[in-house]
């Protein structure tokens, strides 16, 4: 791995479940000792959140495992973020739907749900939905494992 490796994960609003995968991340490649090598950020299909902080459930969550995320804020994936990552994975199907707005078709192939680098053929579920951010963590944590097990192949 010579180059910088570009991971952007993907929800609706980017105050739950992406930043929760980019903040995982993280802490999983800095304690891999990868900080250098790969870079990671999330981003929101809407607009709906823009500038808000983290979630305050999400937030707690993360810290209760000893990750900040505190000076993250929600964006909106732009047209320009196909190009400048490589890997653009998503929460759930909406996203990817909602992402062809912005990238129209995946050519280079980079657009990926999580859980499918774990063989798990679902959605990482939505907390903001059910409530159960738990859940969602350790949804993120098996997706982001098996991601950086398959990026380190």
């Amino acid at each position: 791995m010579n180059t910088v490796i570009k991971i952007l994960f993907v929800c609706h609003g980017n105050i739950c479940r992406s930043p929760m995968a980019e903040f995982v991340m993280k802490e999983m490649v800095k304690n891999s000792g990868l900080q250098e090598r790969i870079y990671i950020e999330s981003a929101a299909t809407s607009t709906e959140e823009l500038g808000n902080p983290v979630y305050p459930p999400a937030r707690k969550i993360m810290a209760q495992h000893g990750i900040d995320c505190k000076n993250k804020t929600a964006r909106q994936i732009t047209r320009a973020d196909y190009d400048n990552f490589d890997y653009i994975v998503a929460m759930d199907e909406y996203n990817i739907r909602n992402m062809r707005r912005f990238f129209g078709n995946d050519p280079e192939n980079k657009v990926s749900l999580l859980l499918s680098w774990a063989n798990e053929n679902r959605e990482v579920a939505d907390p903001w939905y059910t409530g159960d951010f738990e859940a969602t963590w350790r949804d993120v944590n098996l997706g982001c494992k098996a991601l950086l097990e398959q990026i380190l192949k």
